[in-house]
């Protein structure tokens, strides 16, 4: 488990966590613990990419089940209109996506298509 997942049992309390690493969602309104801003927040941004590193396939996963359970909780809880898809989308998951995905006019690496199956030769 990572440092910006303190749910398993015997883990040290948040307080005890440098600050830095405490940039942790709080539910159900989905802001940081430490700076109040929405999460993830600019820092838990950075820390979530230095942790992750080059996987990130794990990072969109993981942040895809970070976006199931706000999309739950904003929608409960929302004061106010509650936020579009498109608006969790971009919180959550586009700042993720490798850089020359998200540039205007250039094609992503892979795109979805069919699946292929190979026939071995006959």
């Amino acid at each position: 488990m990572s440092a910006l997942d303190p749910s398993p049992a015997g883990r040290e309390p948040l307080s005890r966590l440098h600050p830095v690493h405490q940039h942790l969602p709080e539910r159900p309104g989905w802001t940081c613990r430490a700076c109040s801003r929405q999460w993830p927040c600019p820092a838990a941004r950075m820390l979530l990419r230095v942790e992750y590193d080059l996987d990130r396939v794990g990072l969109s996963v993981y942040l895809a089940g970070q976006l199931f359970d706000a999309t739950g909780d904003l929608l409960r809880s929302a004061e106010g209109p509650p936020p579009t898809p498109g608006e969790l989308f971009d919180r959550f998951l586009a700042w993720a996506a490798p850089r020359s995905w998200r540039q205007p006019g250039h094609p992503p690496r892979h795109r979805p298509g069919p699946a292929r199956v190979r026939r071995p030769p006959t």
